[in-house]
């Protein structure tokens, strides 16, 4: 009963009064703290301003001599308060230092801002507000940089969901932690699941009773990560203890702890140090080779041991180390000649030095620079360092080596259990709690999943592709998972949502992976693709224009073009010798048309003069020889395939003919059927199988189905003579298992999916359970249907047509007008024209020589022969039909005719 009243009036104060020592002539200044004596960490802190002001009054070069008083706050901000205010109305303390928690802080920032009296406080919130207190100094830094470490830390290992737990301070709040480490969290992709807040251990009569309850809740939690933001040493204490006495420390688990909790490391005894094994600390780096660090440790361990030789542990914390700091700040500060509280405050916030706890400068009343802080992990008597976390880089194994950082954690931890295998961070099922699963009991198509009941009462049996993917999927598994199926009677969304609930730990079935689903649960890789396709009817395929689709049009054009480019060159060059090819305009068209096109199916019976006719005549029967057979396989592969065509092709169409559609109820598609394809919802039939829609086709109840791309090819499979898919497919995300949100076996699930779809594995069962019909099995497929030909296939066969018919005319031109030349040079020798010729009288001269096989002079035309002209290229093969009596004759009157033509061309010329 009366160590309460001792307390509140025991008081570690500093506190700095104006007054001149009469023996030493210098001013001598109090120094007054408020700090928790009875604590290690104000054990430490007492210890090392006693260092400080002794180290600063030896120094002879002062003109000020420091007095230190010392009195207990208990970490009571009440008690805190009224000594701050004590201190400054009847000490006329001119600071006050100290201050562990934010709590006490607050209040006594509040204290010294309206006396004017600068704090400095060796603890800070979440999110500093200086405004508010003008005469606020924190030495300590915020918990933006360390939240940032913490959410790096947990996407490192890959975990999604966290526990977070705090003891509620004395404002009930958690000072602005929680609301840091949420927003890093989401930056990397996990989230807090639960929050578990701890009374204040001062409120709590019986601590063990009411942390063993608390901590019973997480085992209703699915997350098994941990991260404790803020606790008292007692709570911490209480905390750790009680965890690993009901289990929560330990296979599968991990615990995170803040600065504010592994400062207390060097103050727990082996018993709690035994109940925190493997649990990742993050502590304040601090440099313990400068030389400043060398003098002060050897001191400070000397004193701390003297004066506490209950403690087996004599390193300083990083707020001894600050309060020798802040003893450092107020001396340099006091030394100006200036001795307002304003300029103090100025002096004090002007400081720029390295000290113990690091660099010393401040911006907007804290420090400037973010803390280097140190990931440790306790194992055995003591903790070992893993990695860095520099502000603005990352994790890093060293300090002075920006180039090895590391974007995931690097440092092999001792987790919980002992291993160094990294926990799943998810509560495991066990025989005692099986994983409970949810499989779809209605299914349109049972090939998938099926459930029908057991040997016994009240067992059922689960059947189907899914199912028995899922079983493979346990094969591949470096673990056993036990799980107890359970029938879902609903909807699929339902079934999502009974996920989402924590009904089911799991669901395995044919579930469309979603976007709006995806923000509920957790997906596997998708097991097969997926999409919205449209089913009908189909009729066999009939056209009266059915004998031109075995060309397309663009090769029936270019066919064509072929075909009367050929017939003009084998006019051109038949026309001159060949009777048969001259007469009248409208007998020369016919003739040499009726040929080229007769050739076609070798039935011409024209004769041929002149080899370059042959040549362009052979080229123009290989090439209509190729066409011909072609054109013939492919219209026999056309009338002796069934053709089928479906009898709707348009959604558009079905929706401006208000005509009735199918769908599965319990899927998703009708939802979509209204809301992004916006049929009529009284449009709209719900088909509870798949062995219905058959039924539903043929009364003319709906006039399209609409299924899923799975479904479709299982159905099509069955029914491809009579049904078929049209119109464009609507992807999806595919079908995938369903687990929690955050839940790893979801990943190990992915990971087995994929192996089994490298090994064949998935393509095997796909086979096995998708095969399709006999009948369809041995139907031609829509890829094997003959299409119409190309001119992609016959490109090069028309350029050799096209080539050889240009080549042949041109040498019948060239040889044309090498005769004309030669017949006019041997008419012109030895005479001259009176008169010159216009160009355009040549011009006309040499065409009708070329055209009608006449060799025009001057003012008179001489009449070619007749017969074909004896040269090089002519042909000396003649019908052999005629007698040899009737060849002689016609020969002798060409002859005849010749000469009487090149008399008359003679006398003319002379």
């Amino acid at each position: 009963m009366q160590r309460p009243c001792r307390i509140t009036f025991v008081f570690i104060s500093l506190f700095l009064v104006s007054s001149y020592g009469e023996e030493t002539g210098n001013k001598v200044t109090n120094i007054g703290a408020i700090i928790d004596v009875d604590s290690r960490i104000g054990k430490e802190e007492k210890t090392a301003l006693e260092i400080a002001v002794q180290s600063f009054n030896n120094d002879v070069s002062n003109n000020h001599n420091l007095s230190l008083y010392i009195q207990n706050s208990t970490r009571d901000p009440l008690l805190a308060a009224t000594a701050a205010k004590k201190l400054i109305e009847e000490q006329e303390v001119i600071a006050i230092i100290g201050l562990e928690t934010w709590e006490e802080a607050a209040l006594v920032a509040d204290i010294g801002s309206r006396a004017r009296v600068p704090v400095l406080s060796f603890a800070a919130p979440a999110l500093i507000t200086p405004s508010r207190w003008p005469f606020l100094v924190t030495m300590a830094n915020g918990d933006s940089e360390q939240m940032k470490c913490i959410a790096a830390t947990i996407s490192s290992f890959n975990w999604k969901r966290v526990v977070v737990i705090y003891e509620d301070d004395a404002f009930g709040g958690d000072s602005g932690k929680l609301a840091l480490l949420s927003e890093a969290l989401r930056d990397v992709g996990s989230e807090i699941e639960y929050r578990l807040v701890l009374p204040p251990f001062s409120s709590v009569s019986n601590p063990n009773e009411v942390v063993q309850d608390e901590l019973i809740k997480l085992f209703n939690v699915q997350s098994r990560v941990y991260i404790v933001l803020q606790s008292s040493l007692p709570m911490t204490i209480h905390l750790f203890e009680k965890a690993k006495e009901i289990g929560l420390v330990g296979r599968d688990s991990a615990w995170i702890i803040t600065d504010t909790i592994s400062n207390y490391f060097d103050s727990f005894n082996s018993s709690v140090i035994s109940s925190m094994q493997g649990i990742l600390g993050i502590k304040t780096y601090y440099d313990e080779g400068t030389n400043l660090y060398k003098t002060f440790y050897p001191q400070f361990r000397r004193t701390f041991r003297d004066e506490n030789p209950e403690e087996d542990n004599f390193q300083p914390s990083i707020n001894a180390l600050r309060a020798y700091d802040s003893i450092r700040i107020v001396k340099q500060a006091m030394d100006s000649d200036e001795n307002s509280p304003d300029s103090l405050l100025k002096n004090i916030l002007s400081s720029n030095f390295t000290g113990l706890s690091g660099e010393i400068h401040f911006q907007q009343g804290k420090l400037s620079h973010d803390p280097i802080l140190r990931i440790v992990n306790v194992i055995g008597k003591s903790y070992n360092e893993l990695d860095f976390w520099l502000p603005g880089i990352g994790f890093s194994k060293n300090i002075g080596y920006v180039g090895n950082k590391s974007a995931d954690f690097t440092g092999t931890v001792i987790w919980p259990d002992g291993s160094k295998l990294v926990p799943k961070g998810w509560a495991m099922p066990t025989n005692k709690k099986p994983m409970t699963i949810g499989v779809p009991a209605r299914t349109a198509f049972e090939k998938f999943v099926k459930v029908d009941d057991g040997k016994h009462p009240g067992q059922k049996k689960y059947d189907g592709f899914c199912i028995e993917l899922f079983y493979e999927v346990l094969t591949v598994l470096d673990y056993d998972l036990i799980y107890q199926f359970d029938p879902h009677n609903g909807t699929y969304d339902e079934l999502v949502h009974k996920v989402y609930n924590k009904t089911y730990d799991a669901a395995v079935g044919d579930i469309t992976i979603l976007a709006n689903r995806t923000t509920l649960v957790e997906f596997t890789q998708p097991y097969a693709a997926s999409g919205l396709s449209m089913i009908v009817p189909v009729k066999p395929e009939s056209s009266a224009w059915m004998f031109l689709k075995p060309f397309t049009t663009k090769m029936w054009f270019v066919t064509g073009s072929i075909l009367i480019y050929t017939m003009f060159i084998v006019w051109f060059l038949e026309h001159q010798s060949n009777p048969d090819f001259r007469g009248p305009w409208n007998n020369q068209i016919g003739t040499v048309f009726w040929f080229t096109f007769s050739s076609i199916f070798f039935a011409h019976r024209e004769k041929i003069y002149s080899n370059l006719t042959r040549v362009v005549v052979v080229v123009w029967l290989f090439v209509a020889l190729i066409l011909t057979s072609s054109y013939t396989a492919s219209l026999t592969s056309m009338l002796t395939v069934q053709r089928l065509e479906p009898t709707v092709t348009d959604i558009e169409w079905l929706k401006r003919s208000n005509v009735k559609i199918g769908c599965d109820g319990d899927s998703f598609v009708r939802t979509y059927l209204e809301d992004v394809l916006k049929f009529k919802s009284y449009n709209i039939e719900n088909v509870s199988s798949e062995f219905n829609y058959e039924g539903e086709f043929k009364s003319n109840h709906i006039a399209a189905a609409f299924l899923e791309v799975p479904y479709g090819k299982v159905f099509l499979n069955h029914y491809c003579k009579k049904f078929t898919t049209t119109a464009p497919t609507y992807t999806f995300g595919g079908l995938g298992f369903i687990f929690q949100k955050g839940s790893p076996i979801a990943r190990d699930f992915s990971r087995a999916i994929l192996k089994l779809s490298e090994d064949g594995t998935l393509i095997s069962l796909e086979q096995k359970w998708f095969a399709p019909s006999p009948e369809c099995s041995a139907d031609v497929t829509e890829e094997s249907k003959t299409n119409s030909l190309s001119i992609h296939s016959f490109w090069g066969l028309f350029l050799i047509s096209v080539a050889t018919s240009t080549v042949c005319l041109l040498l019948f031109l060239a040889y044309s007008l090498k005769r004309y030349w030669h017949h006019e040079e041997e008419n012109n020798a030895g005479t001259l024209s009176l008169v010159d010729e216009s160009v355009w009288n040549k011009a006309m001269r040499v065409a009708k020589c070329i055209y009608k096989g006449k060799v025009c002079v001057r003012g008179e035309v001489s009449a070619a022969p007749r017969v074909p002209v004896i040269y090089k290229w002519s042909s000396q093969t003649w019908d052999y039909d005629r007698s040899s009596s009737h060849i002689s004759m016609e020969n002798h009157e060409v002859k005849s005719q010749t000469e009487s033509e090149i008399g008359i061309q003679l006398q003319a010329h002379n």
